[in-house]
């Protein structure tokens, strides 16, 4: 039987999904955790081993290859508490009818398990054979990973750089790959080619005869043209990606790559149109870089699947990108924070996020990698960075270093948010010799950052009530702009159901369609660049701009004929209509 449901739980943050395969998975919920902080992993690992009583040696940073063997440990835990919970829950599904039709009020009307559930009730219900049935074709939703392949730091012992593949993300992929899951991971933030490279060391990463992969790659990218590049490169090491996963660039939550102003519907609407002509050439490149590597050649065609997220918030936009997108998962992430049983989030953030509006969440310039960062205003991170600038101290300690990348004044990496590097750049933007007005503008750059990579595993701590000693008690807090339209805490039960029942909307009345609001966001973004464009604008910011304007023209003028034939399918149709000639009529007047 295929999986339950037809949406998954992408990562948020660092510690948001930290522990939701154990809270979902026995659901058939798919769901991915971050593994960017071993520190706050190995915490985690302690907790629910002293929780269940179950036997703990802590893994210090004075073991060799500790970053590995913690993420290792945690996702065998992950996986035996799993296990367990997934078969206490078979027992206790399968027990009475009224158990089992509960059950199947939580899933799709499309899945084929429920199909041939309906298919086997339709004259009788033994409850003998129904439940064996379902015990046997029930499946447990995936522990899958995240690395961001760009958070690879240096490391080092006593004062020695350790090789590459000691690396933060290249340690992180290790950790995973000894692990006992079989699930995927999810590289994401652009082509690390010394990572990918690094991947073809792990036997567990490659087809057998019958086209299985113990562990599976899926990629985040942002358009067609970078999933093709990626998946032909890691054919090229004998890599098969299993899925690509498509994220709005801007209308997501955590960091935001914006593209040139590719919208999410045209992006998709490639992605449909060429899927077959992807699986094929990189299918072909794999075939033969596994020949020429000795290795085992499928005698199947392997699984490709593509999924999306960004923005989702109804079931009626979740069907749609089912239906004519033919997406085979759809990702809700934002939503899910107010969600206690799938997430982890601690109770004034939830808070927070419950009464947040739309102007509260905004495209931030706080992240130390340089990248936008959808952030809410109020988080306590930014009111303890804000009492440290007042301080005359702008910066963090920097405790945990995962972001201590750049090189501009030490050989070591450090982190811009850090106020050792803080101290540096102002130091020497005091010899820059510029007006006042300039000399502002550039300080308010650099004591913007903030310390997200301590930040955004902050809730976990303070949910369980963990040690905060080392981290302080500020969280960062990255939803999506949807986040605007949910008003409520709510249970599995509910949020499910409505993902899947045309008939329970959880939103606001006047939250705008997702393909709407990502356009919005785009203009606005556009708008501003252009407004911190020079006056004398360079040929490359005159061709960037102009490039970004015409994407979006073409993806107005797409949407315009889509929801002309497929609005019986869309909410608000005529609304959307109006909005879409709106903006036309913006984006022509915007002068460049």
């Amino acid at each position: 039987m295929t999986k339950t449901h037809t949406f998954h739980i992408p990562v948020m943050g660092i510690g948001f999904t930290i522990d939701s395969p154990l809270k979902v998975s026995r659901f058939g919920i798919d769901s991915v955790i971050s593994l960017v902080d071993d520190i706050l992993i190995e915490k985690m690992r302690k907790m629910y081993c002293q929780k269940l009583k179950m036997p703990y040696d802590e893994i210090t940073d004075k073991i060799e290859d500790f970053r590995a063997k913690r993420i290792t440990s945690y996702l065998n835990l992950m996986q035996t508490l799993s296990e367990n919970k997934f078969e206490e829950f078979k027992n206790a599904t399968i027990k009475t009818k009224n158990d089992i039709n509960e059950f199947f009020t939580t899933i799709s009307d499309d899945a084929p398990l429920k199909k041939e559930f309906l298919k086997m009730t339709k004259t009788k219900f033994n409850l003998n054979e129904i439940g064996g049935w379902l015990k046997d074709n029930l499946k447990m939703g995936a522990i899958d990973v995240n690395i961001m392949t760009k958070v690879d730091k240096d490391n080092y012992h006593k004062n020695e750089k350790l090789p590459t593949e000691f690396n933060d993300a290249h340690a992180a992929l290790r950790g995973f790959a000894n692990s006992n899951v079989n699930s995927s991971v999810v590289l994401s933030a652009g082509m690390n080619p010394r990572l990918y490279a690094y991947i073809e060391q792990f036997k567990d990463f490659y087809p057998d005869i019958e086209g299985r992969i113990k562990k599976k790659i899926i990629l985040k990218v942002s358009d067609y043209r970078s999933a093709l590049i990626q998946g032909k490169f890691l054919a090229k090491k004998g890599i098969w990606v299993s899925e690509y996963r498509i994220e709005s660039g801007l209308n997501c939550g955590g960091h935001a790559f914006a593209t040139d102003g590719y919208l999410l519907g045209p992006v998709l609407e490639e992605f449909k149109s060429k899927r077959a002509e992807l699986h094929k050439t990189i299918q072909e490149v794999l075939f033969q870089t596994l020949k020429h590597k000795d290795c085992i050649i499928p005698k199947v065609d392997l699984d490709l699947k593509i999924s999306a997220q960004g923005g989702v918030g109804t079931s009626v936009e979740h069907q749609f990108l089912l239906e004519y997108y033919h997406i085979d998962s759809v990702g809700w992430g934002t939503p899910f924070l107010l969600v206690p049983e799938a997430t982890t989030v601690d109770n004034k953030t939830l808070d927070q996020l419950i009464e947040a509006k739309e102007d509260d969440v905004y495209l931030s310039d706080i992240s130390p990698l340089g990248v936008p960062f959808n952030n809410l205003r109020g988080n306590t991170k930014d009111i303890e960075k804000k009492t440290f600038i007042d301080k005359g101290r702008p910066g963090s300690a920097c405790p945990k270093k995962f972001v201590a990348l750049n090189k501009e004044f030490t050989e070591k990496g450090i982190c811009t948010a850090s106020r050792q590097y803080q101290h540096l750049k102002i130091k020497a933007l005091d010899q820059d010799n510029l007006s006042q007005e300039d000399y502002d503008k550039q300080y308010k750059k650099i004591i913007e950052k903030t310390c997200t990579c301590v930040g955004l595993g902050t809730s976990a701590l303070l949910a369980y009530d963990l040690d905060t000693k080392v981290e302080g008690k500020g969280v960062s807090v990255c939803p999506g702009p949807n986040i605007a339209y949910f008003s409520k805490q709510m249970s599995l039960k509910e949020i499910t159901k409505a993902i899947y029942d045309t008939t329970k909307n959880i939103t606001r009345a006047d939250r705008p369609n997702m393909f709407i609001k990502e356009l919005h966001i785009y203009m606005d973004y556009l708008e501003k660049k252009i407004e911190d464009a020079t006056t004398l604008k360079t040929p490359k910011e005159v061709k960037y701009l102009k490039t970004f304007i015409s994407n979006l023209n073409g993806g107005i003028d797409y949407y315009l004929q889509l929801f002309k034939t497929e609005l019986h399918k869309i909410d608000n149709q005529t609304r959307i209509m109006i909005d879409l000639e709106n903006y036309k009529l913006k984006l022509n007047s915007l002068n460049v």
